[in-house]
């Protein structure tokens, strides 16, 4: 039996049953992933699905929301790969695997022109070089904060040091726990609400689940702890991401999260 699932926003599939468990297990399904087969009424979630007796008995109300891909029956209602809207597919045109409505044509037919980079709905992931970029921006963007705040407190530490060495002390404790905060909350705010640092939006690259989601805020609070492991792993745990056909780091296979190129 054929399903299909979203992915990135758009359709994927067919696959089979044995198929659909292997992505399961490989994290690109979870839980909260939409799935369709023939039989079901609607999109579900894989958790709703998981069942055998789910979804039984019931007649399709209409085919996969997906590109024309190759099937054993070609669907007859496609999505266009630049606006998302449902079209029937004689009032579309073909471009390799994907399908554009006649409104999106001229702008479809510019982007092959200029080169550009298409949207064919699937995940695209953002090289070691290009990541690597990102965060030489945000350690740099912090670096600049961190210097100024120690410029700062280092005012302060003139009038503590003469009370005594135990009030200096206490003093740049409580200094290197402000500096962790500032990364902390840099991190989990920016990539729990936009998806992506400011190095990261300046490399044109953001953070998503394995199914192509929003990160949601533990999960991004989470990251930045494993991402430390990455590093105290004398950088292996992002060095690693060179050579995975993912692009994941290790923090990325702890967080089961994938940094993709903004389409």
């Amino acid at each position: 039996m054929n399903w299909y699932y979203v992915e990135a926003g758009q359709q994927a599939g067919p696959v089979d049953d044995t198929q659909l468990a292997d992505l399961v297990r490989a994290g690109r399904i979870q839980g909260d992933t939409l799935v369709w087969r023939e039989g079901m009424p609607n999109w579900l979630a894989y958790n709703a699905v998981a069942s055998p007796a789910a979804g039984q008995g019931a007649a399709p109300a209409a085919p996969p929301m997906a590109t024309a891909m190759a099937t054993d029956v070609a669907p007859t209602e496609v999505v266009c790969a630049e606006c998302g809207a449902i079209f029937n597919r004689e009032d579309t045109i073909a471009y390799g695997n994907i399908r554009v409505c006649a409104n999106c044509k001229p702008v479809f037919m510019q982007k092959l022109a200029e080169g550009a980079r298409l949207n064919t709905g699937q995940m695209v992931y953002a090289g070691f070089w290009t990541r690597f970029a990102a965060v030489f921006l945000d350690g740099l963007l912090l670096w600049i904060v961190n210097t100024a705040l120690n410029l700062a407190a280092g005012r302060g530490f003139q009038g503590i040091g003469a009370q005594g060495s135990n009030g200096l002390g206490i003093g740049f404790f409580l200094l290197f726990f402000v500096e962790i905060a500032i990364g902390l909350s840099y991190e989990a705010v920016m990539v729990g609400k936009y998806g992506a640092t400011l190095g990261k939006m300046a490399c044109k690259i953001r953070v998503v689940t394995a199914d192509g989601g929003r990160v949601s805020y533990l999960r991004a609070f989470g990251r930045y702890f494993a991402k430390m492991l990455s590093a105290f792993t004398c950088l292996i745990g992002y060095i690693i991401a060179a050579f995975d056909s993912e692009k994941r780091a290790l923090h990325d296979r702890i967080c089961n999260t994938r940094v993709v190129v903004n389409s």
